[in-house]
């Protein structure tokens, strides 16, 4: 399983599988169940027919390791018009539906051709970007997520997040479980009010930086799940794990029930989202939209292996 995900993980970065994938019209149908579609319009639909199941929502508009600088600020741009046209639909109220966004698509790593990570130019238009969609996002009623990307950027992506919550408190963070620094990261940032989603993790990482076995990211999950779920934080728990879930569900009867959500992916375990829901749970659909949808998709699998035969099976008929 391990080889398998490592294969997914290293196909996600082909430019010459991403073109044949891409190209294959066949794919379209894998495709839709795990992306909103490629518009704000698509986006805001989804987004409309979930709340009326009771679901939560964040929107992600795909695309990533931008080095180009019209490319971070249109990708901003995208943002604030989405926020728009979402408040406008009146989907924002009380943080309904808000969004997540990665530090590396507003310019983190601009400038950074040849370098290990993130540089103080693209920190600063990160930055500046991230800020314009933040206050968007007030305007708007609702707030942001600042999106964990792979472990070059982790210590950049938690200072961004860390200066704006300093100012917009409703900020939210992401950390990784599968990373080996996530726990102590976890018991810094448990403090009062912070929202913090914590994932397993979908990158493909360096053994010196992240736990190797699904035993070992399960475990390491576990443990800031305790965390989380017994500190003065608002934790945001992302995992369609049953186990998982059923921890988090124990733990959670020692808080209020509006006092920590799951988070799922759009595509996953659709009907669990609504079971959670309608027991009293609050639970948000992670639901990315856009046209650079194949990093996600690859990544998808990744996670989900037993996806791959139906994804080759679409890549082998006729466009």
């Amino acid at each position: 399983m391990v080889v398998l995900r490592k294969v997914l993980m290293a196909a996600a970065a082909s430019e010459r599988v991403r073109e044949v994938v891409t190209r294959t019209q066949a794919t379209r149908a894998i495709v839709n169940r795990y992306v909103a579609g490629e518009s704000s319009e698509d986006a805001v639909a989804v987004a409309r027919a979930l709340r009326s199941d009771g679901l939560l929502v964040t929107l992600d508009y795909l695309g990533e390791d931008t080095t180009d600088a019209q490319q971070a600020a249109a990708t901003a741009a995208q943002y604030v018009q989405l926020l728009g046209k979402l408040a406008a639909e009146g989907l924002t109220e009380g943080g309904a539906v808000e969004v997540s966004v990665k530090p590396t698509a507003v310019g983190l790593l601009l400038g950074t051709e040849g370098e290990s990570g993130p540089n103080a130019l693209g920190e600063r238009v990160a930055a500046e970007h991230l800020e314009q969609i933040v206050v968007a996002a007030r305007d708007a009623g609702t707030t942001v997520t600042v999106d964990a990307e792979d472990h070059r950027t982790t210590d950049a992506g938690l200072r961004l997040a860390s200066s704006l919550r300093s100012r917009f408190p409703t900020v939210g963070t992401v950390l990784q479980a599968a990373l080996r620094r996530t726990e102590a990261d976890v018991r810094e940032l448990a403090a009062p009010g912070t929202r913090i989603r914590l994932c397993k993790g979908a990158y493909a990482e360096p053994v010196a930086e992240s736990f190797e076995s699904r035993h070992d990211v399960d475990k390491s999950f576990a443990r800031c799940l305790r965390v989380l779920m017994a500190g003065p934080g608002y934790p945001m728990i992302a995992t369609h794990d049953p186990r998982l879930i059923a921890i988090t569900r124990s733990l959670g009867l020692a808080r209020a029930a509006d006092g920590f959500e799951y988070q799922m992916l759009y595509g996953v375990r659709p009907d669990e989202q609504r079971r959670l829901a309608s027991a009293g749970a609050k639970v948000r659909v992670y639901v990315p939209y856009g046209g650079d949808w194949y990093p996600y998709l690859v990544r998808r699998l990744a996670e989900r292996p037993a996806n791959l035969a139906l994804f080759l099976r679409s890549l082998g008929s006729k466009a």
